[in-house]
């Protein structure tokens, strides 16, 4: 089985794409965390985790399914880890390692991919050019088919992941601030002459924490949001915006050309 979550689709993509080279199940975790977490697995069944970096850690939700996390068979069971990221993982995937080994699964294998680049609520940060996009994507396909291959072969000690200059520096203290601090669904607006009212936004919250009022989004402010912005980036008209710093920013998601 593959657990997965994604919110503008660069790690839905490689998961679907290893589930149809394991021939595995794919389960959505946030799906997931509505059931009792509880899993047993077939005879030689892989376990799999798949999801995009935030702030230099696996997001909050990923942490919070692991933490509630019950397989009952899980020794003896190939276990791996795949994330994507914009640029650099830090030790992303070494601290949901440690998380995984309290649950007695134990890492064979990880691997990062570098993906177009879709958080854009700081300063320095924003959307790939067209051009960057297709390079990252297309050395990503390549990388994910080699992966799978290690993933098919149950390869034990394989580690791929491009994890940054300092990267402790990079999660456990820029990323601890930003994870405590930049969270946050209320900084989300919504330029009412601009949105369409077409609703796509709260069909595309992988977390459901978007509700509308005569079509137009709000919010829920109920602690849900992991800042994915995958409301902001599937808006057709770019009537949603984190503050202000989102206003001239880009968008993306994966296949939106």
């Amino acid at each position: 089985m593959i657990f997965y979550f994604s919110g503008t689709g660069n790690t839905r993509w490689a998961a679907r794409q290893l589930a149809e080279a394991t021939g595995e199940r794919l389960l959505f975790i946030p799906d997931e965390l509505k059931t009792p977490c509880e899993y047993t697995l077939g005879d030689g069944e892989r376990i799999g985790f798949c999801f995009p970096v935030h702030g230099w850690q696996p997001p909050h939700i990923v942490s919070e399914f692991i933490d509630r996390l019950n397989v009952a068979n899980a020794a003896g069971h190939y276990a791996y880890a795949l994330c994507t990221c914009g640029d650099s993982t830090g030790l992303a995937v070494s601290m949901l390692s440690r998380q995984l080994a309290r649950k007695g699964i134990a890492l064979g294998s990880c691997q990062s991919l570098i993906m177009p680049e879709s958080y854009v609520c700081l300063p320095f940060m924003y959307t790939d050019t067209p051009e960057r996009e297709h390079q990252k994507i297309e050395q990503a396909r390549l990388d994910l088919a080699h992966y799978a291959e290690i993933v098919k072969a149950r390869q034990d000690g394989y580690s791929q992941l491009t994890i940054g200059i300092a990267p402790w520096v990079l999660s456990h203290v820029v990323g601890a601030y930003f994870n405590s601090h930049m969270i946050t669904d209320r900084k989300f607006t919504v330029d009412a002459d601009t949105c369409t009212h077409c609703g796509l936004c709260a069909k595309v919250c992988p977390v459901g924490d978007i509700t509308l009022t005569d079509g137009s989004p709000e919010w829920k402010n109920d602690s849900s949001c992991t800042c994915c912005l995958s409301c902001y980036h599937h808006c057709p008209v770019h009537a949603i915006n984190y503050g202000r710093i989102t206003r001239k920013r880009g968008q993306y998601y994966f296949g939106h050309r």
